[in-house]
């Protein structure tokens, strides 16, 4: 393990923070058609899902069903509220809030982490944005609270991925005998703030004891734990470092936990040097272009491949927003260009849209653990950068999330022709029988759809979307904090410095 203190020392990074959002920001007049484009995706999307499953979790688009692969608590419905609020569906909200209260859905095997970002910090963000007039959105959320509590068994520190609710006390552990590092780390916001509404302190301290665990544990890099950890004995269980899913959120959560409570040094000292190891030892750009990108590594190996996941957790809470928190233009410049080569996996293929899973080369080589690229992978490579290594979408947010955070950190307008350029091919290549749905292959314009949506193209993609081209006074940077479910929570004023004093 790297001594945390020298590393600390030899990076100096205390520094003066700054707002995060740029100042005095102007939307074109454009924005306004684009704004009610995004309406309109949410409104028909979510009638079909009121016709078709109402009260379940996913709307099946194509069958015109329904799926409860999120217990069937009703997890659009739940992810949907803020967005219902930011946009004004005020006779909605009511509806929905009304409906939430009174379903309890199948109480068997919950996943705290999906229970958490998705239930949890939909419930308590809608709460907090209605101005506090749902109660019963506070209950429902400490409902969830009480039974994920047992994941945590006995005098253990680190929490098990899944509870039982039905039985909770007995078959907290699913035969899930490991854990990783974003499950056990994606809690602080949505508990913090679960314990300030129910005067129940217990939800925090469990939450932030698996955290700071976390952050002294003995890692690869500095900064950067394994991604899988045993919470019978709270030891790291494998070396994989990644800013990839698995890994991804638990690096989030360092800095905006550090912004949304003004908490202890130790969650910006954490994220500013797994940043520090990132650009020393995980930094690459691609032959063909430049595209900066960030590599995995274990085992003292680098590996490139990429998925649609990583660049949301990279750029939004890591480059951009840390980086103006700390004052670092070098952060931010890297933050901005990987959204770049974010935005070019949506430029490159047929429908305008980002793939689920890519890679590159570097100068380092193109190993990515599985098979040597194929000629018509390189092809494609010598022309964009990267070449696709999983075609499908899934209705995923994170490009957009990364585009978002760009424009209202900056103010270029480009990052607001990325959106209208996504919204337009969501148009075009997204309809299904009913509503919208994901493709099998974003470099076919005729490829066929999956049949499901997500809660997140709810809480994620139109609600990035919508804040991209709403007035950005609304939802500040400056004031809010984002969960990784995009479930916005109000923030204290920020502190004048965000790190140790060197």
């Amino acid at each position: 393990m790297f001594c945390r203190s020298l590393v600390l020392s030899f990076l100096a990074l205390s520094v003066h923070s700054k707002p995060v959002q740029l100042a005095n920001l102007q939307l074109p007049s454009t924005a306004a058609a684009n704004k009610q484009a995004v309406v309109d995706l949410f409104s028909k999307s979510y009638a079909a899902y009121r016709q078709y499953a109402w009260g379940h979790d996913d709307l099946l688009p194509i069958s015109e069903s329904y799926s409860d692969g999120r217990n069937g608590w009703g997890s659009t419905m739940v992810d949907a509220l803020d967005t219902m609020v930011r946009i004004s569906f005020e006779k909605r909200l009511s509806t929905s809030q009304q409906s939430t209260s009174t379903s309890r859905g199948q109480m068997i095997r919950s996943i705290c982490f999906e229970t958490t970002i998705r239930y949890v910090g939909g419930l308590l963000s809608a709460y907090e944005l209605s101005g506090k007039q749902y109660d019963v959105l506070v209950q429902k959320a400490e409902q969830l609270g009480e039974g994920m509590a047992y994941a945590w068994i006995g005098n253990n520190v680190l929490p098990y991925n899944a509870v039982n609710f039905t039985y909770p006390q007995t078959h907290h552990r699913n035969n899930i005998l490991q854990t990783g590092i974003a499950a056990a780390g994606t809690l602080d916001l949505e508990w913090s703030r679960l314990s300030l509404y129910t005067n129940n302190d217990t939800y925090r301290k469990l939450a932030e004891g698996a955290m700071e665990h976390m952050i002294d544990m003995p890692t690869p890099l500095p900064g950067m734990p394994g991604q899988l950890i045993d919470p019978a004995t709270g030891d790291p269980a494998d070396s994989y470092v990644t800013w990839g899913g698995g890994s991804d959120s638990y690096f989030e959560y360092l800095i905006k936990y550090a912004r949304l409570t003004n908490a202890d040094d130790n969650y910006a000292d954490a994220w500013l040097e797994a940043v520090d190891s990132s650009m020393k030892v995980l930094l690459e750009t691609s032959t063909i272009d430049n595209w900066v990108y960030l590599a995995d590594y274990d085992d003292n190996k680098r590996s490139f491949m990429l998925a649609h996941i990583w660049p949301a957790l990279l750029v939004e809470t890591g480059f951009l927003v840390c980086g103006k928190l700390a004052n670092n233009d070098t952060i931010v410049d890297i933050g901005l260009k990987l959204t770049d080569a974010c935005w070019n996996t949506y430029a490159s293929t047929a429908t305008g849209i980002g793939p689920e899973g890519f890679a590159y080369i570097s100068k380092d080589g193109s190993y990515t653990g599985d098979s040597a690229p194929t000629t018509d992978e390189i092809q494609f490579y010598s022309q964009h950068g990267f070449y696709i290594t999983e075609p499908d979408y899934i209705l995923r947010p994170e490009v957009l999330e990364s585009n978002f955070y760009a424009w209202r950190t900056t103010g270029d307008t480009k990052y607001l022709d990325n959106a209208a350029s996504a919204i337009k091919s969501f148009q075009r290549y997204l309809p299904a029988t009913v509503a919208y749905s994901g493709i099998d292959d974003v470099n076919n314009a005729t490829s066929t759809k999956i049949d499901d949506m997500e809660s997140f193209w709810f809480a994620e993609v139109l609600k990035y979307l919508y804040l991209t081209f709403d007035d950005p006074n609304n939802i500040s940077l400056d004031d809010y904090v984002f969960n990784t479910e995009c479930h916005p929570f109000k923030a204290p004023t920020a502190k004048s410095i965000y790190g140790t004093v060197v």
